[in-house]
């Protein structure tokens, strides 16, 4: 009887909050951080590959109408082509080694009269917030080296911004920029490197650091571990203190004595 008290309304909600934590913790919230940390470690794996790996034709690294996946974003390729400066799109709200930046980026059309969308790189605002004056892309037709990335998530739904001259968007999304500019692009966009045409500042490679997920993930555990365990702990002490109260003797009113 003395575990009585677990059936009062307080105690129920507490012990649902603690098992919905609890399942939460270990079936959703750990294997997230698990799954993030594995994704940065193969992101890092490309990334080290791609360092030391030559870069080879756009095609035979990614076939056509293919977007870059886990085996070959990050691979540096080259190619051939023209610029098409009228579909040329600014992506703004950047953030590049910790600093604010715009990204400038432009189709390049291919011989076979495809398109593939090229991250130019980035620029730093002028006066902290405008968008700066900056070359064109060089007429005729141009040899670029880049590396391979695949679309970046549409968040802003496609929104285009007339800003200082120039068309703004939110992220680097061949799709979104197809809808935009009226020019089909392939999947994916190319980065390009120091030394291509058309090349503004070139965009660094991430870090290579694990990240914090994997320690998030443990922690996950841990609290989900914790909580069930104070639980325990907190309902012993709720029953040991019942016991000790009646265990007390009774006075004359039949109430237990005052430990004074």
């Amino acid at each position: 009887m003395r575990w009585r008290f677990l059936l009062r309304p307080g105690w129920l909600a507490l012990i649902a909050a603690v098992i919905c934590f609890t399942i939460a913790a270990f079936t959703l919230l750990a294997p997230w951080q698990f799954r993030r940390a594995a994704e940065r470690a193969d992101r890092n794996a490309a990334i080290e590959q791609s360092i030391s790996t030559s870069p080879r034709p756009l095609r035979e690294v990614l076939a056509a109408h293919t977007e870059p996946g886990h085996t070959t974003e990050w691979r540096p390729v080259q190619v051939t082509g023209r610029y098409l400066p009228s579909a040329e799109m600014v992506v703004r709200l950047r953030t590049v080694q910790g600093e604010p930046a715009y990204e400038v980026v432009v189709p390049l059309q291919l011989a076979d009269g495809s398109n593939v969308l090229v991250d130019r790189g980035y620029l730093r605002p002028a006066e902290g917030v405008r968008l700066p004056r900056y070359p064109p892309v060089p007429g005729g037709e141009v040899f670029v080296t880049g590396r391979l990335r695949a679309d970046e998530a549409n968040w802003q739904n496609g929104a285009v911004v007339e800003q200082d001259g120039h068309r703004q968007v939110y992220a680097v999304n061949s799709r979104m920029l197809t809808a935009a500019t009226g020019v089909h692009l392939e999947p994916g966009y190319l980065e390009l490197m120091d030394g291509s045409p058309g090349v503004l500042s070139a965009l660094p490679l991430p870090q290579l650091d694990p990240g914090p997920s994997f320690a998030y993930a443990l922690q996950w555990i841990a609290f989900g571990t914790m909580a069930p365990l104070g639980l325990i702990y907190f309902a012993w002490r709720e029953a040991i203190e019942g016991r000790r109260q009646d265990q007390r003797p009774l006075n004359v009113a039949g109430q237990p004595h005052s430990a004074i």
